[in-house]
């Protein structure tokens, strides 16, 4: 059987990366199955494709640019739909000109660059390339996708995306491996609706496949004083680890949040069902927006050159207490 799995095109993006990546997590789970990778021409389209059923991947969080929130929004508000993997794609950019604009300039790369004026690519592109953005004085021009920004790349303008865009679109490279980080990464999650989502969740519950992580929204009915607190110390108090916590406003209502936690459990799995069961017995909404097989679990320690400009932390000195331009610290 064929099985689709949308993704939003146009082809040499990273979902398309993720998109073969995640067909081979799939066939895992589903053997008898292939996958007809569908380039979309937007989001919404992936998610009409993973609500009836089949599937689609979605950039979820960047770990130099934070989650994808657009994404988070419509899986949140979503009627019918959950996470069943998750895949990962290192990103690194190559930066490309017009095979015009590469023969009008000569072979050096470094004069090719100096007569280009604008550089395009999707602004997490743009925003994880500043350094070489800024180097060349470019004027930074988003695109709905890095590949897209390929497609319609001009003539001494600049494109950075993935490498494989190079011979896709008959591109010339003039730059490799140009973004500011060279540890980014990208995570996806693999959609579908409920129905089909519940029987991935009973094939996990029957296989010893290690660890698991959960993405679970919680909405508080009430609001005030030691809300996301209490919620908090739930999860303290089950000896949960939780990944991460993100709040969204409730949109159009003041003062009223959504909060997405990530959890290093499954739903049913002990101590995380005690806690769901706790949320739900106050009265508070709650909604599974993933699932999915984790095995590595990696809790590195915050170093002092990982710490922002402009605070205060006591136990790194000296270089972790920042002052003012006045020399007085800041609290």
């Amino acid at each position: 059987m064929t099985t689709r799995l949308y993704y939003l095109g146009p082809q040499g993006t990273f979902t398309h990366q993720a998109a073969i990546a995640a067909a081979s997590e799939l066939r895992r789970h589903m053997p008898e199955e292939s996958f007809d990778l569908v380039a979309c021409a937007n989001i919404g389209d992936v998610f009409a494709g993973a609500q009836r059923g089949e599937f689609g991947v979605v950039a979820w969080e960047n770990n130099v640019e934070g989650v994808v929130v657009p994404n988070l929004d419509a899986l949140l508000d979503s009627a019918d739909m959950a996470g069943v993997a998750r895949v990962d794609v290192h990103v690194t950019f190559d930066a490309f000109v017009t095979t015009d604009t590469a023969h009008r300039y000569g072979e050096s790369a470094e004069r090719i660059l100096r007569h280009c004026s604008s550089v395009t690519a999707h602004p997490h592109g743009l925003a994880q390339c500043r350094t070489f953005t800024k180097r060349y004085g470019l004027e930074p021009v988003p695109a709905t996708s890095n590949a897209a920004g390929c497609q319609n790349l001009a003539s001494e303008s600049v494109a950075l995306a993935p490498s494989l865009c190079g011979d896709l679109y008959g591109l010339h490279t003039v730059a490799r491996a140009v973004q500011d980080f060279d540890g980014a990464r990208t995570s996806f999650l693999v959609l579908t609706n409920r129905a089909h989502a519940v029987q991935f969740m009973d094939e996990y519950r029957t296989q010893d496949a290690g660890g698991y992580e959960s993405i679970i929204g919680f909405v508080p009915l009430a609001t005030g004083p030691g809300v996301l607190a209490d919620l908090l110390n739930k999860f303290r108090d089950a000896g949960l680890n939780m990944v991460s916590l993100m709040s969204r406003p409730i949109k159009g209502h003041d003062g009223t949040y959504s909060f997405i936690a990530t959890i290093d459990q499954a739903p049913w799995q002990v101590q995380c069902r005690h806690v769901l069961e706790r949320v739900m017995g106050h009265g508070d909404w709650v909604k599974t927006l993933a699932v999915y097989p984790h095995h590595t679990q990696v809790y590195p320690p915050v170093t002092d050159w990982m710490l922002p400009q402009g605070g205060i932390c006591t136990q790194m000195e000296p270089q972790a207490t920042r002052h003012n331009m006045q020399g007085e610290l800041l609290w």
